[in-house]
């Protein structure tokens, strides 16, 4: 069904649900999409187009003509960063988050684990003459491995430390030939031995590489935005068609044509090799959003919407790109908030504070290596609260380069969303339920509301008045501190996406915003639309 379409049917359904007089029933300024950022490609022997998605935790399987998707293998052992199609038809994949492989030996087979304890579990792929399954893990592991297909024995270790060995294929000759991530470089492997030769090189960050019938090697680069080819003859590089940058991986089909997917843009391309001309199957405006921000001077909504930085227009709803993943220096954000001259933007995924100028998005600083930051907010006196779900802490940043840290409170129980109060303090919402203040110059938490269904979202609507995005039950409630009640705003909405292997408890985070007239902003987690719920007559 086309998302438009889609989105308002969704818009229909969700009007008798709305509790409370305040507030309209959603409708979609940012229509839906499928997938959650789409990966690894595939063409089974039954000629369906497979596609693999990590956040979503499932494989898809795509109408080539229609671009109509469908869920194949559904969470949790559907996610996948890649899929590979073995020789009898047999399927493997990899779970870049839960650190396994799958198999399955055809649709109706049970799903069988391979291997597990291989963080950053990447790309995969059989010899397509001996059955042999080769794996490889990058980002949070570089190491190529042969997998035992029966899973008795422990994967072998074929090379490792060789700069990022992502997406790639075996070769006729039995060679494994694949690209470098972080050398810009692609190569040949023996599995035999681990001998490692280049074939090109100069790329920015080639992704993954496929062969077509002829033995020319494809590949994506994702930093660039375009598909180039490695001859068959003389291994000469040259340029095929000029796509979007965020590019992930491609596979090619038994006519030569190739199928290309963008994370950022949940979108597969069909690729003409012989014109370059370019065909689009499937596409969304945006990929997974999670934390958002509105900036009322611009009238625009900004969204971390995990493989891009992105600005919605609110009268229109059109869809602008500030940065892209891999494309642009940005780290899958999934939390959002703006200063008074500062664009915040966290990510619990890279353990990375990101600060954009807002005048024109330039970058001011970036931090690593913090434990799961999952929100920040600029205080008045300039330094900056950031909630670390992987510590349970908040710490206060200063100094020129944020170089100097307190910590303001500890034992936190998951914190996911974090707002500064009209009196002063900071909010927050803590996975186990609770919604809870802190005081900034004393560090006391007090824990006001106890019995919340994984809260995430907030934002407050006048003093001491709060909506909270309940996720676990579908739900957005209105908390009135003052006068002891809970109300529910809006049911049955399309949020609440569970947590995949190796997501924090909360999942992806549910973003929540109101504008200066009290219209009621969130994004959803299930369909990837972004929605506003119009404030009524008191």
């Amino acid at each position: 069904m086309p998302p438009l379409r889609y989105a308002l049917l969704l818009s229909a359904a969700l009007a008798t649900s709305v509790q409370a007089a305040n507030w309209s029933a959603p409708e979609a300024i940012v229509p839906p999409s499928d997938f959650k950022g789409v990966h690894g490609l595939a063409i089974d022997q039954q000629g369906r187009l497979l596609a693999g998605s990590v956040v979503g935790s499932s494989i898809y399987q795509v109408d080539k003509e229609t671009g109509e998707v469908s869920t194949l293998i559904g969470p949790d052992k559907g996610q996948a960063d890649d899929i590979a199609i073995g020789p009898k038809g047999e399927m493997a994949w990899t779970g870049f988050q839960s650190g396994k492989i799958f198999y399955r030996a055809h649709d109706d087979a049970e799903i069988v684990m391979l291997a597990e304890d291989l963080p950053g579990i990447n790309s995969i792929a059989f010899n397509q003459d001996t059955g042999a399954l080769y794996a490889s893990q990058v980002f949070h592991g570089d190491a190529l491995w042969q997998i035992d297909r029966d899973g008795a024995e422990s994967p072998r270790l074929i090379r490792e430390d060789m700069g990022g060995f992502n997406g790639f294929e075996v070769g006729t000759d039995g060679w494994i030939y694949g690209p470098l991530w972080f050398k810009g470089q692609v190569v040949r492997i023996n599995p035999e031995d681990g001998a490692m030769e280049t074939l090109a090189e100069g790329l920015q960050i080639p992704a993954a590489v496929n062969f077509d019938s002829q033995g020319n090697l494809f590949v994506v680069d994702a930093k660039a935005g375009e598909l180039l080819r490695i001859s068959a003859e003389d291994r000469e590089l040259s340029s095929v068609a000029s796509l979007a940058t965020a590019l992930d991986n491609l596979t090619v089909a038994a006519d030569d044509r190739i199928y290309v997917s963008n994370m950022a843009d949940n979108s597969i391309t069909r690729v003409n090799p012989q014109t370059g001309g370019a065909e689009v199957l499937t596409q969304g405006d945006l990929a997974v959003p999670a934390g958002i921000a509105l900036d009322q001077a611009r009238e625009q909504l900004y969204v971390a919407d995990i493989f891009a930085f992105r600005r919605v227009d609110l009268a229109s709803g059109q869809v602008t790109d500030i940065r892209r993943a891999h494309g642009d220096d940005i780290e899958y954000p999934t939390g959002v908030s703006l200063g008074r001259e500062r664009i915040l933007l966290t990510s619990f995924a890279d353990g990375s504070l990101q600060i954009l100028q807002r005048s024109d998005y330039s970058t001011e600083l970036k931090l690593h290596d913090l434990p799961a930051p999952s929100a920040a907010v600029e205080l008045p006196d300039g330094r900056i609260a950031v909630s670390l779900m992987g510590s349970g802490e908040i710490v206060l940043l200063s100094g020129d380069e944020l170089q100097n840290s307190t910590t303001l409170i500890s034992d936190l129980l998951g914190p996911v969303a974090m707002q500064l109060g009209q009196d002063g303090a900071l909010y927050l919402t803590e996975a186990a339920g609770m919604l809870s203040r802190v005081n900034i110059a004393s560090g006391e938490l007090e824990r006001l509301v106890t019995d919340l269904a994984m809260p995430e979202g907030l934002v407050e609507l006048s003093a001491g008045q709060w909506l909270v995005a309940e996720t676990a039950k579908q739900q957005i409630s209105l908390i009135d501190l003052e006068q002891d009640t809970q109300q529910v705003v809006a049911s049955e909405l399309p949020i609440g996406f569970p947590a995949g292997p190796g997501m924090p408890p909360s999942g992806i985070p549910t973003g929540l915003s109101l504008d200066a007239v009290g219209n009621l902003y969130f994004g959803s987690d299930l369909d990837n639309g972004l929605y506003r719920m119009a404030r009524g007559q008191e």
